[in-house]
Formats: structure tokens, sequence, C-alpha cells
């Protein structure tokens, strides 16, 4: 959800000469401050991992320390070689959508699904951070690339979900019942990219980057039914993730 969204980006914006080095910076900005979530929210202990003493304590303080310093120093030398000030733009969306998502991880397990959809917004929020770092600009295609990635990642985030709370359905009737609300964002996301192609807001081709994975989601309704495997579903859907992303570049580069 972070680098994929970056990387079609990064070469939907074409990026040339130094921009290169500036997507470099801006991935281990990315990287740093991905990295650092974990132990600012132990720290903060609104996480399930917290210090149990003060030498854990420590070891979290200077794991704080170490991945601001990367992200700080990488952000300064960003901004000061492409003066990519739409960044903080974009970095201020993000940190809104963490936010939401901390305060929606407040209130339970019930709220769980709801919360990584907010915090899908600010993870893939890196596919407008790239293309504005690459291209020099950041203009309506950085928000539709940022906006196509967002719509994917939530599907996904659905399906796993489904899948999840469906493992012992084996019945169509079954999982339709159980997967009512995937049904609904898939018919969400085939009206969305009918509108996005009308308006000529995404390029029709980019729009069939989405084939695979409402194919997949459909396939599993009425296919037959299987053991889940966790491990072996998340393989798929990290291969789904790369051939979404294959597929958004190529859409994108034949308009």
């Amino acid at each position: 959800m972070l680098f994929i969204p970056l990387l079609t980006g990064a070469v939907v914006g074409r990026p040339a000469g130094e921009r290169i080095v500036s997507l470099l910076l801006l991935a281990a900005v990315a990287l740093g401050l991905l990295c650092l979530r974990t132990p600012a929210e132990a720290w903060l202990e609104i996480s399930p991992l917290r210090a149990q003493n003060p030498r854990e304590r420590r070891v979290i303080l200077h794991t704080i320390y170490i991945y601001s310093t990367v992200s700080l120093g990488a952000l300064t030398l960003l901004l000061w070689q492409s003066r990519a000030f739409g960044l903080f733009l974009v970095g201020a969306a993000a940190a809104a959508a963490f936010l939401g998502q901390a305060i929606l991880k407040s209130m339970g397990r019930r709220s769980r699904t709801a919360a990584q959809l907010v915090g899908s917004i600010a993870l893939t929020s890196s596919a407008a951070a790239a293309y504005g770092v690459a291209s020099g600009r950041f203009d309506a295609t950085a928000w539709v690339i940022w906006a196509a990635n967002w719509v994917f990642a939530a599907h996904q985030i659905q399906y796993v979900q489904t899948r999840i709370r469906s493992a012992r359905a084996t019945a169509v009737g079954e999982r339709l019942a159980q997967g009512k609300w995937l049904i609904l964002g898939e018919i969400v996301v085939v009206l969305a990219l009918a509108l996005a192609g009308r308006k000529a807001w995404l390029p029709g081709a980019a729009c069939l980057a989405f084939a695979p994975v409402l194919a997949r989601g459909v396939t599993w309704f009425f296919g037959r039914p299987s053991r889940l495997q966790i491990h072996r579903l998340g393989v798929q859907e990290l291969l789904h993730a790369m051939l979404f992303g294959a597929l958004l570049i190529v859409g994108f580069q034949l308009r």
C-alpha cells in the first residue's frame, strides 16, 4: 500500500535527471515515517505493543529518534533540491488520515475495517507525492493517481476481511450473505470507474487495471469453496497489487 502507489506515481510522472534522486529521497522519507509509526504508537500507548519497563521505553525512544532523523534529513534534502512544497499538502492529508485511523482503532474491534480503510488513505498518498516530485507539479493527475490507488487498496481490505469472516462459509448463499459489503463495494467501484472514464478523469485503459480484482471477487462468490490459507491469500493479494500497479502505469502511458 505504500510502495506500489509510490512506484505508479513515480513512473507516470516520467522523472529525469535529478528528479530520480529526489524520488529516492522521497522513498527514504516514506519508509522512515512508516517505520516510525509503530514505536510512536507504542510510546503514546495507543497500540497493543507497549513498553513494559524503563529499558524498553529507552529502546522505543532511541528508535523514534533514529527514524525521525532519517525522515527529517531526507525531507530537508528533498525540499532543498526539488522545491516540491506540494508535499506539505499531501503530508497534512496523510497525517489527518492516520489521526482518524487512531481514533477508530481506539473504538474497538468493530471499527477495525473502517480504521484500515482510513489508514490506507495515508499509505496510498505516496502516489500523489511521487507523481508531484517526478513531474515537478501537483496537478489533477496527482490526485487521480492517489484516488485510484486508494480505491484499489480499499477493495483489497474489504476482500481480505470478507474472506476471514467467511472462512467457514461453503455455500454460495452463505458467501453472498457474509460478503454483502464487498458486493456493494464492487458495484461502487464499477460505477466510479464508469464516471471517471466518462469524465476523462482516468484514462480508459487505466480503468482496466481494476478488472482482475473485480473478477477475483466474483469468482470467489460463485467458485468452488476452498479452505482459507492466510499465507497464500497474502501472496495472492501482493501479486494482485503488483499487477494492478503495472496495468495502471500502462494505462496512463497509453492515453
